[in-house]
């Protein structure tokens, strides 16, 4: 039979996502997990692989396995081997063909940005700190421009393997709550790094040092090397895919403003 889960991750201590010789990823550790209440070797297939030091509010899985478990049991006994910066949150039987890639017809991620002076002790690696003042209602007028389908190689990282580069953004968004500048996008799928990027150039025109134009001019140019820095991995949330309603996984949050653990 085949298994869906829903898990939840600090990426913080991880190179990523994927299993790698040699080092610690999240795939790794939560496999180890399935396998001890399994009491056998378990494979999973994710949603969408996240980079190091980039975290997940709900990233799903899923497995085949001939091990019969209640899916609290799946649950609760993986969190129980799971160190504390990663978490099952949900666990359930789906049809034999589900897939948690290629099934999935949106992904949304949120970028948050600490805009203060001063870092903070207690979100470290949850935010990215910018000191110079953003203007948020300018970064949201001016990633409006994104909207749609676009060709998206100003956005793309150097090393992306994906065939081309359109893609599909139905909502984005930037708002501000205190010293926290939140981005949040809805799109069909995503290219190595972009949302990274679109943030790294939205910052240049928060602070003045771009006008609001510069998303929309970028877009157009088709060209990477146009455009301003990646931001960190810091402030980066996968908050999950969201698949058919026949598919009986819980969708990910909605849009309410979430702040990071120690804000």
């Amino acid at each position: 039979m085949r298994i869906a889960a829903v898990i939840e991750y600090r990426g913080t201590r991880y190179s990523g996502w994927q299993f790698q010789d040699h080092t610690n990823s999240v795939q790794d550790e939560l496999e180890k997990a399935l396998a001890f209440v399994a009491n056998e070797p378990v494979r999973v297939v994710c949603a969408g692989r996240t980079d190091a030091g980039v975290h997940a509010l709900g990233q799903v899985v899923h497995w085949d396995t001939e091990v019969v478990r209640p899916d609290h049991g799946w649950r609760m006994g993986a969190n129980n081997k799971l160190p504390d910066d990663i978490a099952i949150q949900w666990v359930g039987q789906v049809d034999d063909d589900f897939h948690a890639r290629y099934q999935a017809v949106e992904r949304s991620y949120r970028y948050y940005i600490l805009n203060r002076s001063s870092r903070s002790a207690t979100a470290a690696g949850l935010v990215t700190l910018e000191r110079r003042p953003l203007d948020a209602e300018a970064m949201h007028r001016a990633v409006q421009a994104l909207l749609g389908e676009h060709d998206f190689s100003s956005f793309r990282a150097a090393g992306c393997q994906a065939n081309h580069a359109v893609r599909t953004l139905k909502r984005v968004s930037v708002r501000r709550q205190g010293d926290v500048v939140c981005f949040e996008v809805l799109g069909n799928a995503f290219l190595h790094n972009m949302i990274r990027i679109i943030v790294g150039n939205l910052i240049s025109v928060g602070c003045g040092d771009e006008p609001e134009s510069f998303i929309a001019e970028l877009l157009a140019k088709q060209d990477r090397t146009k455009g301003r820095t990646t931001a960190k991995p810091d402030g980066l949330y996968f908050v999950g895919p969201r698949y058919p309603p026949e598919a009986g996984i819980p969708a990910p949050g909605d849009s309410q403003f979430f702040l990071p653990v120690g804000l």
